[in-house]
This record gives structure tokens, C-alpha cells and sequence, in this order.
């Protein structure tokens, strides 16, 4: 009997429902990005999340800063300026926290993934070109910039992620 067929990556699963096409590289890296988060992490320690070998960046760092970053980048994508919350979390992130489990943080990045997608859904297309100003110093971006930074930020941090845990392991 042959072996099932792993499933393809998402951006060869087709479109995202109700997601224009041209946010769906962003959604499907969203999407990959929260598989492969659950995957790598699946049976890592909670007594590993923020050890930092060799000076990396802990795995309990890369999972915060993705949902980090993309409540931020959905917040400017919306023209709007961060809270004391948000700035609350980013002081944080990284910062060892023994109260804090894997379980934690892949229901955190889960919870800011189906925000990120339901915002995309939300968008009109007439939108993504609108300049938005990024951070204190209100540096140009655009509503589509802002989104598909959010998604590559994320991969780029799972593969970081992907590094230390083995090398932890």
C-alpha cells in the first residue's frame, strides 16, 4: 500500500476564501507560517523556550515577536497608531517568562493569524495602494507593503525558529 501524500504547502492548496487575490501570497505564508510553528514545536519543552544558544534568539522570542509583528502591521494597516498594550508587548517579547508554554504562544500566533486573515477579507481592494505611515517616525509604507511584510517577517522567523530548536535538540 503507497504512503499518503503529505498535503502541498498552502500556496499550492489554491485560493483562500473570500480573500482577494491579490493578498492571497500573504495569506497562504500566514498560513504556512502557523503550521510550521505548531510542526517545529511540537513536543519542545517549555524548560528550552528561552535558552539562547551560542546568543541566537530563543524560540520563545520568535514566537512572540511574529504575533507581535503582525498585531502591529495589521494596526498600521488600519491608519492607526499603537496602544500602550502594544507597546507593553514589545518591551516584553523575548523576556523569559516561565508562566509562559508553547501551547501558549501557538494559541497567541493562531488567535493574530485568523485576525490577520478576517482583516484581509475585510479590505477592499481599492485600499491596498493607500499609503500608511509606519511607527514614530511615520516612515511610507502601503496597506498591501504593510501585509505582505507581515507574512515574510513571519516565515523568516520560523525558519530562525526552526534553527535553534535543533540546534537545542
Amino acid at each position: 500500500m503507497d504512503k499518503p501524500h503529505p498535503e502541498p504547502e498552502f500556496w499550492l492548496r489554491g485560493p483562500v476564501l473570500g480573500i482577494s487575490p491579490f493578498l492571497q501570497p500573504a495569506a497562504h505564508a500566514l498560513l504556512q507560517s502557523r503550521l510550521e510553528l505548531s510542526q517545529y514545536t511540537n513536543n519542545f519543552p517549555d524548560t528550552q523556550l528561552w535558552e539562547r544558544p551560542s546568543g541566537c534568539a530563543s524560540v520563545g522570542f520568535h514566537m512572540q515577536h511574529m504575533t507581535g509583528v503582525l498585531d502591529r502591521i495589521m494596526t498600521y494597516a488600519q491608519n492607526l497608531s499603537l496602544s500602550e498594550q502594544q507597546f507593553q508587548y514589545l518591551r516584553q517579547e523575548g523576556q523569559a517568562n516561565p508562566n509562559i508554554s508553547v501551547s501558549d504562544l501557538i494559541g497567541n500566533f493562531d488567535q493574530k493569524v485568523d485576525e490577520a486573515l478576517e482583516l484581509f477579507k475585510q479590505l477592499p481592494e481599492s485600499e491596498l495602494t493607500m499609503a500608511r505611515p509606519v511607527g514614530r517616525k511615520k516612515l511610507p509604507a502601503t496597506v498591501l507593503g504593510l501585509l505582505f511584510h507581515a507574512a515574510e517577517h513571519c516565515q523568516r522567523h520560523i525558519g530562525q525558529m526552526l534553527v535553534t530548536i535543533r540546534v537545542l535538540q
